[in-house]
């Protein structure tokens, strides 16, 4: 399994009640180890995004490239 690539958009600020990265919505564990983790925990994590930014949209929190206007 080929190792996914970083979803990183160097925006890396993160809301203080979920953990998640307002840029990529990885947690800040999640970042620190993506180099070195599993390729299948990368793409269960990668698939796991989506989800995440949307539950932080919804609760009017700008994410993505969004976010990265908010600054």
């Amino acid at each position: 399994m080929a190792r996914p690539k970083s979803p990183c958009i160097s925006v890396c600020r993160f809301d203080g009640r979920t953990g998640w990265c307002v840029g990529c919505g990885r947690t800040l564990p999640e970042c620190k180890d993506w180099k070195t983790d599993t390729p299948f925990r990368l793409s269960r994590i990668e698939r796991d995004l989506p989800r995440r930014l949307k539950a932080l949209s919804q609760r009017g929190i700008a994410v993505g490239e969004d976010a990265e206007v908010e600054a």
